[in-house]
């Protein structure tokens, strides 16, 4: 579970120097910020969806396999 939580922490870190990046590059016009920041953060918010029911099922199954073992 400790791996799992790093690799997710440095994806979440990636996804910031990236946002961080694209939102300077917008800052200084040198790429149109319009059409890239709102494809960034649908596509964030599909992730976050995502990432919520994935940890909703880990949840529910493991919790409920632990505690039929017992």
């Amino acid at each position: 579970m400790k791996g799992l939580k790093k690799i997710t922490s440095y994806i979440l870190i990636t996804f910031v120097l990236l946002i961080t990046v694209v939102s300077l590059l917008g800052i200084w016009e040198v790429i149109s910020l319009e059409d890239i920041m709102r494809k960034i953060f649908t596509s964030l918010f599909i992730i976050f969806v995502a990432s919520v029911i994935v940890l909703f099922i880990f949840s529910v199954l493991i919790r409920d396999s632990e505690y039929n073992k017992d």
